[in-house]
């Protein structure tokens, strides 16, 4: 058996120091440390150490002045005793703060790899403000935090890559033909017919250009996809109200009043359908219905200034001088596009076959 084992297997009745048997009262006492004040002030889990030492004095023996012993061994109370104490001690001196700040640069660094590194990814995996057409199963982008790796992810292919290649193409192609109308001769087009004309071109590029915006950056956040799908409902409001301006400039030329209370009706309107959708809940997937409805409205009204020029001039001369066919071409595009929006076609159809446009 070890010293050890020796020392810690004894039997108290048997108990005795035979270095002090000439002092028949001589008893142990515990030895009490000689605490500085200055590093325990400095230290402040030193003070916890310093009462859990004079905790336990029933269970040591007290000796004479002029011996020493040493404090026998004993099982605390809490098990987990030094374990508390050292994670307070941590706490004190700011070691779990340099941690956190530590494991801080760490995430990041983790977060911008996984990003750079991106893959598409099934519906079910979208967080629920991403989650806009059910019909569309697989090739969705994951939120994405950054703007650039939003405006790279057009060169990918995603559920958004056709919706973001058919505006911005479009957006340039109306800049195109602004820039050329707008710098041809005077003689050929008065400042007015260029207003007039160029109000339609100027809401074909914000209307494009704020639907290529939206297509690419909605999936930075939820805040970001809310901001940027109101512009793009601001849009279609401000392409259909500059879609009216030029027919009925040249449609009542010879008529300014009537061309001048349209014009009006068509701008209010314009204005109603742009205020509502900077309503928040206008961009959520169960008002889709009435955003289809509201634009669908809007592109209609213009069946009251035709019903009135057929009147006024007759059928043969709406549709030979005030081009009546194609306002009728252009309200049926709007039509058939807002039920297409509306009712999801058509994918709605075949469900997982047109995920990629």
């Amino acid at each position: 058996m070890s010293d050890f084992e020796d020392a810690v297997s004894f039997n108290d009745s048997d108990f005795s120091l035979p270095s002090l048997t000439s002092s028949p009262d001589v008893t142990l006492r515990k030895r009490r440390p000689l605490w500085d004040e200055q590093l325990a002030k400095e230290i402040p889990a030193l003070h916890e150490v310093q009462d859990f030492l004079n905790d336990d004095d029933s269970c040591m023996l007290e000796e004479e002045d002029g011996y020493h012993g040493c404090p026998l061994p004993s099982t605390p109370v809490d098990p987990n005793i030094f374990e508390k104490e050292m994670v307070e001690a941590f706490k004190s001196s700011g070691f779990g703060e340099l941690m956190h700040n530590a494991r801080q640069p760490a995430e990041d660094f983790v977060r911008k790899v996984w990003e750079a590194s991106w893959s598409v990814c099934n519906f079910r995996h979208l967080p629920a403000w991403l989650q806009d057409n059910d019909y569309l199963h697989n090739g969705h982008r994951p939120p994405l935090r950054s703007f650039s790796l939003c405006f790279k992810s057009i060169f990918r292919i995603h559920t958004e890559t056709g919706n973001i290649w058919t505006h911005l193409l479009g957006c340039i192609a109306f800049t195109a033909v602004l820039l050329v109308f707008m710098t041809r001769p005077s003689e050929e087009l008065t400042l007015t017919d260029k207003i007039a004309l160029g109000t339609y071109f100027i809401g074909a590029i914000v209307c494009l250009g704020f639907s290529f915006i939206f297509h690419t950056v909605y999936c930075h956040s939820e805040f970001v996809g809310k901001l940027f799908s109101k512009l793009d409902y601001c849009g279609i409001a401000i392409l259909i109200m500059g879609s009216f301006v030029p027919w009925l400039y040249y449609g009542f030329y010879c008529q300014v009043r009537p061309m001048i209370i349209y014009l009006t009706i068509v701008i209010v309107l314009g204005i109603c359908a742009v205020v509502v959708s900077l309503w928040d809940k206008f961009s959520e997937s169960r008002f889709r219905p009435l955003r289809a409805g509201v634009f669908a409205v809007f592109g209609l009204s213009g069946v009251i200034p035709a019903i009135h020029y057929v009147i006024e001039e007759g059928w043969v001369n709406a549709i030979s001088y005030a081009s009546l066919g194609w306002l009728i071409l252009m309200g049926s595009l709007y039509l058939t596009g807002a039920l297409f929006y509306a009712f999801r076609i058509p994918e709605c159809f075949f469900p997982g076959k047109f995920d990629i446009w």
